[in-house]
């Protein structure tokens, strides 16, 4: 379950679990600490969680990103989201293919055996009967 943080029009981050206020930083550590969050705008309800997370991102505690590579990312973002949803749907489709091509060799190998079985079952009838005529001119 998440914790709700709800973000007030004054721009403060309020934690509806601890009953606190708490900035980037207190959120960045929570989710180090393994939580998962949901930022919400307490006037309007939008989540903006993610916004939140890109922002904690771009201004943790190291060095801000230069210029050059934030423009890159733009330019590269929509391409780079789209080719590995694109990727994702092509990996899907591949193991849903090979799994379909499992499914239907269990039920050729299960019909073999079904078409084995009936075969010893009439040799099994065909070798009692000759049995049968075999100790049919004893008597």
């Amino acid at each position: 379950m998440s914790r709700l943080i709800k973000r007030y029009d004054n721009r403060k981050l309020y934690d509806t679990q601890a009953k606190a206020y708490v900035s980037l930083h207190d959120l960045a550590l929570l989710i180090r600490r393994g939580h998962e969050v949901r930022v919400v705008e307490n006037s309007t309800g939008e989540d903006i969680t993610a916004q939140t997370l890109a922002k904690i991102i771009l201004e943790g505690d190291r060095p801000p990103l230069p210029r050059e590579a934030l423009h890159e990312w733009v330019r590269w973002g929509e391409r780079l989201l789209s080719s590995t949803a694109a990727e994702i749907e092509q990996r899907l489709d591949r193991l849903v293919a090979a799994s379909l091509e499992r499914v239907a060799g269990i039920r050729q190998l299960r019909e073999e055996v079904e078409r084995v079985r009936e075969r010893l079952a009439q040799l099994e009838a065909l070798a009692h009967r000759l049995e049968a005529a075999l100790e049919e001119p004893r008597r």
